[in-house]
């Protein structure tokens, strides 16, 4: 998914508490629905606080304080054009944290699972699928393409 820091391609198989902490910190910061509109308002591209409240269809002062802990966190940034700041999405990995948290959603609502490759899972999954192919009776939901 993401570019890998230090040239990993993926995370370290161990979070200290610091890191922890803050992923958690992140996490928590979209578990709340104004703040995921407000996102994915983003996600569609810059906007101004007045723009983006009246997208989510809440005040322009409760948008404000939502952006100041957004932008606390890392996950939004405002660029001044005028008198006026214009906000957008810190960068693609926000977009991708979105995505992939829809992805998610909708795997469970259509019963899919996205298993890693040589887990045991995922082969018997995959032995299903080709005996549902030939004729069998291998029941199983379609993958989703993105």
């Amino acid at each position: 998914m993401g570019h890998g820091v230090d040239g990993r391609t993926t995370p370290a198989a161990h979070l200290d508490a610091d890191a922890a902490a803050t992923i958690a910190a992140t996490l928590q910061a979209l578990a709340t629905p104004s703040r995921l509109m407000i996102l994915t308002r983003l996600r569609q591209g810059p906007c101004p606080v007045g723009e983006l409240a009246e997208a989510v269809g809440m005040e322009q002062s409760a948008v404000s304080h939502q952006l100041r802990l957004l932008r606390a966190l890392g996950l939004v940034t405002g660029c001044r054009q005028g008198r006026r700041i214009v906000y957008s999405l810190y960068d693609t990995h926000v977009a991708q944290l979105l995505d992939e948290a829809v992805y998610h959603i909708e795997h469970l609502r259509l019963g899919a699972r996205d298993l890693p490759p040589g887990t045991a899972e995922a082969e018997e999954s995959e032995e299903a699928a080709e005996a549902g192919e030939s004729g069998g009776t291998g029941a199983g939901a379609e993958p989703l393409s993105r």
